[in-house]
């Protein structure tokens, strides 16, 4: 007999206001900017207490060896030549102090400088945005396209109409530099979060298979 495996699963996820969601047979990357799409061209609120929606595409332990171990073939997929992209990495902790902010964007930059010299640090206006959230000794990646655009997935931000919006990334300039400088260009997307790191809102992250989904 057949047992009925459900599409999404909720899991524990450790920290507060952060939920995520197991997926089964869905791409949580296509699922999310699916939404966010619809989000952004109809301006229709559909939910009251999700804040962001994050799909998580891996996970791996929140050590550093084994961090970088993992991301050298994760990040293959977007980076390694003849691939090429302009790139953020944008870093959150949680119950955690495995890992440093500075030390994992600088690792993390290196490896992508190592896959194609030629993939170049953009906070202005990145093609990709790779996504590190640790919660305590699980690191969760993801590699998203139109980060900026979609208000860093902020489904509440998404869905104000245009005149409440900043300008779109097609109207931002360039701001490219080497991966050797990304240390010193981090980036925190704490959406919704007081000074202590502590959330206020509610997200929502999506994974596939054994990957997970996270609500905030």
């Amino acid at each position: 007999m057949k047992t009925h495996q459900q599409r999404f699963s909720a899991v524990d996820s450790g920290a507060h206001n952060v939920v995520f969601i197991r997926t089964h047979g869905v791409d949580p990357e296509q699922l999310v900017h699916h939404i966010l799409s619809d989000l952004y061209q109809t301006k229709k609120r559909k939910s009251r207490v999700i804040l962001r929606m994050l799909p998580v595409s891996g996970t791996c332990k929140a050590f550093p060896e084994d961090m970088e171990k993992f991301l050298s073939v994760f990040l293959e997929r977007w980076f390694r030549a003849p691939l090429r992209a302009t790139y953020q990495i944008c870093f959150k902790a949680r119950n955690s102090s495995h890992s440093k902010r500075e030390e994992v964007i600088k690792a993390v930059a290196g490896l992508v400088g190592k896959l194609n010299p030629l993939n170049k640090v953009d906070l202005t206006n990145p093609e990709l945005s790779i996504i590190i959230e640790i919660i305590k000794t699980v690191c969760c990646v993801s590699v998203l396209k139109d980060y900026t655009l979609y208000r860093k997935y902020n489904l509440q931000e998404v869905a104000k109409e245009p005149a409440n919006q900043n300008t779109g990334p097609q109207e931002a300039a360039n701001q490219s530099t080497g991966p050797q400088e990304a240390a010193n260009q981090t980036q925190e997307h704490g959406d919704g979060e007081k000074a202590d790191g502590s959330a206020e809102s509610h997200n929502i992250s999506a994974g596939n298979g054994t990957k997970e989904a996270e609500l905030e």
